[in-house]
């Protein structure tokens, strides 16, 4: 579910002392660099580079970049100075698909000698470390911890920002099998279709539902999270819920819902390769921005064994008390 940000930068260790507002010689360059990044005129773009910058991004590699961060961005709408940095200027920035930071460097003679492009985060989003919400697990039974932890070892989510908590879970049978027959159905599949619920009393704020189920050992990476669930907890906990069974979602968005409710049933649509649940809380609701919070479940069963507020890891079965 990663998404790849292409970016350049390049810092000259130049001291200045800034302002908090837009330099006219800034002002200047950067009215430039949008005009030509939205006309697609990447040689222009490259001759407002300092001789550097030239060396480190030559026109070929500077029209990939502006290639390819426009079929990803789209066109700059707007933008709005927000600080000077060390030796940046950083720029909020609405593009056509989302809104991001710009950071551009000048030198003396007015070239850009530094420039990236990078998720926007806010100040104002808190971390959260762990939830403070009591939880119980999101489904009845036995269910088995792919990937759940802290390291990358027991964990490959950890390198995503807004996922580095999360888990991917999914039903066992006694030989560690995850389905029955030749696992060529998603009807094969122990988990398939089992009830998913609702952890803690919550806000419906996304529910996505009419992504068909991928056939297994395929994946589905245009839309990465399949049929999702997103709760808001009164505690500002952000819940994700990913892969249901297409059409199979219960709530919709508005819904205020108890824990225990039944939020749909587990599939395998999205980037899945077979019938799971993923699972993760993040600080808020845009995964662009977002930093992932470990999660403690309240009282459950830990290779059956009682556990109380106790965040699962790789190859743990677990089950409610």
């Amino acid at each position: 579910m990663r998404k790849i940000y292409l970016s350049i930068l390049m810092s000259l260790m130049v001291v200045n002392i800034f302002a908090q507002t837009e330099k006219n010689n800034y002002k200047t360059v950067v009215d430039k660099f949008v005009y030509y990044y939205n006309e697609s005129q990447a040689d222009s773009v490259f001759n407002q580079f300092s001789v550097e910058m030239k060396q480190a991004m030559p026109l070929d590699k500077t029209e990939a970049f502006i290639g390819g961060l426009k079929q990803q961005l789209g066109k700059v709408n707007n933008r709005k100075l927000i600080e000077y940095k060390s030796t940046f200027a950083v720029y909020k920035t609405e593009f056509e698909n989302g809104i991001f930071a710009l950071n551009i460097s000048i030198n003396k003679e007015s070239k850009i000698d530094g420039l990236s492009v990078r998720p926007y985060i806010p100040d104002s989003i808190p971390i959260i470390e762990r939830n403070t919400t009591k939880l119980v697990l999101p489904f009845n039974g036995e269910w088995y911890v792919v990937w759940g932890g802290d390291t990358k070892e027991l964990n490959y989510h950890v390198v995503v920002p807004s996922q580095k908590n999360a888990f991917d879970i999914l039903i066992v049978d006694e030989l560690g099998n995850t389905h029955r027959n030749n696992g060529e159905s998603n009807d094969d599949y122990y988990c398939f279709g089992k009830e998913l619920i609702a952890p803690c009393d919550a806000e419906v704020i996304l529910a996505v539902d009419g992504i068909k189920d991928n056939k297994p050992g395929e994946m589905n990476s245009t839309f990465p999270l399949g049929n999702t669930v997103v709760l808001k907890t009164k505690n500002n906990e952000y819940l994700y819920f990913c892969h249901f069974k297409q059409f199979a979602i219960k709530v919709k968005q508005g819904d205020i819902i108890k824990q225990g409710d039944i939020l749909g049933l587990c599939g395998n649509s999205g980037h899945s390769s077979e019938a799971h649940l993923h699972f993760h809380i993040q600080n808020t609701e845009n995964m662009e921005v977002a930093t992932g919070v470990k999660c403690y479940f309240n009282k459950l069963l830990v290779n059956g064994k009682k556990k109380n507020d106790y965040s699962p890891i790789r190859e743990e079965i677990i089950s409610n008390q």
